[in-house]
């Protein structure tokens, strides 16, 4: 039977379903990140989200293996919390500005960026366990 299912094709309709479903991990310049998440420029004092729903924003750099280490754990964590919360991407050698302003010194670096209140960081390629229960007890908890 299973030569009959493999003379049948590519499976067409599976694979582009499964690409609807998925949501990629959008990597913010300096004028989509005061957009969608902080103005600096215009609220340097005062810090006041910008987004609908509570984010996740990962400082990286290209070269960095903690950061390749991390990126799968998040793409799950975008298709896992899809629609419930964003996840974002910085690279740190294209916006050093935005780096600078979080005080990002070594990559990854997480700024955890709940709804109301103020955002959080850490640092490091946490495990996934750890990403999902900041994710549950930080961003998406009941106040």
């Amino acid at each position: 039977m299973l030569p009959v299912l493999l003379a049948f094709g590519d499976n067409e309709g599976v694979s582009e379903n499964t690409k609807e479903n998925k949501t990629k991990i959008m990597e913010l310049t300096k004028d989509e990140f005061i957009k969608r998440v902080y103005n600096y420029e215009a609220n340097p004092n005062e810090w006041k989200y910008e987004g609908d729903k509570p984010c996740v924003v990962d400082f990286h750099a290209t070269w960095c293996a903690p950061c390749k280490m991390l990126a799968p754990s998040l793409e799950e964590l975008n298709q896992e919390f899809n629609g419930q919360i964003n996840i974002y991407k910085v690279d740190v050698d294209k916006s050093p500005e935005l780096a600078a302003i979080f005080g990002v010194r070594s990559v990854p670096t997480l700024l955890w960026i709940p709804i109301n209140g103020k955002p959080s960081i850490t640092q490091g390629a946490l495990p996934k366990s750890q990403l999902e229960s900041i994710i549950k007890n930080t961003l998406l908890k009941k106040e």
